[in-house]
């Protein structure tokens, strides 16, 4: 899910950025220091914004930098397991399809796709169903839910696994072919009314 995150921090602004005005350099310096990095209570930090200098900098002696207490939002997206998402497959493999998750990629396992067995295509590129009536291919849009989450220090480690296997997941057209199977229930007569 995203979030935004209110953060404090003190930062470091080398001779180079004296140039510009605190502020703006202090901007640069925190998206270069934090965005589309991973961090365990936070998440993915897709942008830093509203960056407050808190006072004057302090310059330490020996030290040409000047140091400053900030205040910046930041927007983060975290996934938690159970959370349903609906996403599009951005690509498929021979053990499963990759589905996108806000900045993040997530794995679908081939067994985790459906209730029935599905096998690779090469040719074709795609997962089908061993009866052939469910396929799945880059760029299809389904709904899943994840079942595991291993946050690590940067974007390409981070490991997501997801699964389509529950009821009301999958695919967006199996998902329809299930709704439209159900029955509809019968409008009932308010009790006391007669005819």
């Amino acid at each position: 899910m995203f979030y935004i995150n209110e953060i404090e921090d003190k930062v470091r602004v080398t001779p180079e950025f004296f140039k510009e005005k605190p502020k703006e350099a202090i901007t640069r310096i925190l998206r270069e220091e934090y965005e589309r990095r991973v961090y365990r209570d936070l998440g993915v930090i897709i942008v830093v914004f509203d960056t407050v200098v808190e006072g004057d900098g302090l310059v330490i002696p020996g030290d040409a930098s000047a140091y400053y207490d900030v205040k910046f939002k930041a927007l983060t997206f975290m996934p938690y397991v159970n959370e349903v998402y609906e996403t599009e497959i951005k690509d498929v493999v021979d053990f499963g399809a990759f589905c996108l998750l806000g900045p993040l990629q997530g794995l679908t396992h081939i067994s985790q796709i459906g209730q029935d067995k599905f096998l690779f295509n090469k040719k074709l590129k795609k997962l089908s169903s061993k009866n052939g009536k469910r396929s799945i291919k880059k760029g299809d849009k389904g709904l899943v839910k994840i079942s595991t989450v291993s946050l690590k220090s940067n974007i390409s480690e981070t490991k997501i696994g997801l699964t389509m296997r529950s009821p009301g997941l999958g695919k967006l057209e199996w998902i329809e072919e299930e709704n439209e199977k159900k029955p509809k229930k019968a409008k009932e007569k308010p009790k006391g009314e007669k005819k």
